[in-house]
């Protein structure tokens, strides 16, 4: 646990950030920008030789994590934790939604937008929700006061784009023209800043690219040395720089938090960096984003942070950023405030918990990775006779991610002092978890006495 000090440091902290913002006469605004399936190494910044000029000049302005972890692989159940501060099995989005399904985020959860709302906070949403797609869960159910977007993924039949607000639906496309979704999204978000500038606002943009089918404007297609992939990042990368820009002009610089990271890992194009894995895996690649951060004064620039953190602690660091109270429900995430200021180079939290589904399978406790389970086949690929199936890792998995970033060298056998503790650990959080996923639990460890272990199937003789 935090020490005393630690803890008043970091009250003082808020208090001095929060009188400074009072002394500019309004609370701070936020924008949250999130790609939709961007590796860890797909910007410059990151390594990437695809071109991404605004976002390297937003980390070098900011603040840049190397240990950022979504709360889930693939898309719905990311987005359900990122706005709820919350893990996707906690809240009911556990897996992809898809637009045969009718429900969506619980009404009962406490979303960003919703938080911030009594604090004077005008919002939108503008992009890929994919939390619900019927009005009951469309972001102004959810605290919006506008949404334009579409509801789900762009490979989801029809991709239909919305426009939306309290009590009003409306279909702008009912087949999306996916060329030009990048551009429009960024016209929409510039426009909502231009008309709240002069109240506190949030603006959430989960943008559509680079998931699946890939499509960029004419300005764009074809100017890579990277093909459609590189095109589509190139996109992306000047939409951050046009919304920069459009604080800048607004004279709202150095009140807003811009926050910049993606949703999972890559799919078939892109690059998780040198890491294990991509979308669909519990493998650092699969989970692992960039994380960007930007806020003149308050933030330092240029700095890189290798704390552990995860989006779960967006919504919670935001709260007490902007003064709002939080959610009665239990949070998964905490203030990483005291990384973006530089103050303390980590924070002691408890074990982040890796869930696929339903599925527990991995944990990370600071640079310590354990897995305890492991799905039967790869992620889209065709299932193995049988189906497709959670097993348990006879012997759990150890690594250290300092050194092994690839998840390549199995360490338990030398630590069982450690592999014991995470695994204690592991026991003790799962009891405040909803039955479903205790008995997904209950029931993965039974097939260690049934024999039907291992990670993934044998390899034919």
């Amino acid at each position: 646990m935090a020490s005393t000090a630690s803890t008043v440091s970091r009250r003082a902290l808020l208090a001095a950030g929060a009188a400074a913002l009072s002394a500019q006469g309004r609370k701070p605004n936020v924008i949250l920008i999130y790609a939709d399936d961007l590796g860890y190494g797909d910007l410059g910044c990151y390594g990437s030789k695809l071109r991404t000029p605004n976002l390297d000049r937003m980390a070098a302005e900011g603040m840049r994590f190397t240990n950022f972890l979504s709360a889930n692989p693939v898309c719905s159940p990311s987005r359900a934790a990122l706005l709820t501060g919350r893990y996707p099995t906690r809240v009911g989005v556990p897996k992809v939604l898809f637009p045969r399904d009718t429900a969506g985020l619980p009404d009962g959860e406490t979303t960003i937008a919703q938080m911030l709302k009594p604090q004077g906070y005008k919002s939108m949403c503008v992009g890929k929700w994919h939390l619900g797609h019927h009005p009951a869960y469309l972001p102004p159910a959810r605290g919006f006061d506008e949404y334009y977007g579409i509801p789900y993924s762009n490979d989801m039949i029809p991709p239909v784009v919305l426009h939306a607000v309290p009590g009003k639906v409306e279909t702008v496309e009912a087949a999306a023209t996916l060329e030009t979704l990048t551009p429009r999204y960024t016209d929409q978000a510039v426009r909502f800043l231009e008309r709240s500038k002069d109240d506190p606002f949030f603006l959430y943009m989960p943008h559509t690219y680079p998931h699946i089918p890939l499509a960029a404007s004419p300005r764009f297609k074809g100017k890579s040395p990277h093909g459609l992939y590189g095109d589509v990042i190139e996109e992306l990368d000047w939409s951050v720089g046009e919304i920069l820009g459009a604080v800048k002009k607004l004279g709202l610089d150095r009140n807003t938090l811009v926050l910049f990271s993606s949703d999972n890992g890559p799919w078939f194009q892109g690059s998780p960096g040198g890491l294990r894995g991509r979308k669909g895996t519990t493998y650092e690649g699969g989970v692992r984003e960039p994380f960007l951060a930007r806020m003149p004064g308050p933030i330092p620039a240029g700095k890189v942070c290798h704390g552990l953190a995860s989006t779960m602690d967006v919504l919670p660091t935001v709260g007490k950023l902007c003064g709002a109270t939080l959610p009665g429900q239990p949070l998964d995430g905490i203030d990483i405030w005291p990384l973006l200021s530089a103050r303390q180079p980590r924070l002691e939290r408890e074990l982040l918990l890796y869930f696929d589904d339903i599925y527990l399978q991995c944990a990370r406790l600071d640079h310590y990775k354990l897995h305890v389970a492991r799905y039967n086949s790869a992620a889209y690929s065709p299932a193995p006779a049988g189906g497709r199936k959670n097993l348990p890792l006879a012997r759990p998995e150890l690594y250290d991610l300092r050194t092994d970033p690839e998840e390549g060298y199995d360490i338990a056998p030398e630590n069982p002092e450690i592999v014991a503790r995470i695994r204690d650990r592991i026991e003790k959080l799962m009891t405040g978890f909803p039955e479903n996923i205790r008995q997904a639990h209950r029931q993965t460890a039974a097939q260690l006495t049934t024999g039907a272990v291992g990670a993934h199937p044998r390899v034919p003789n």
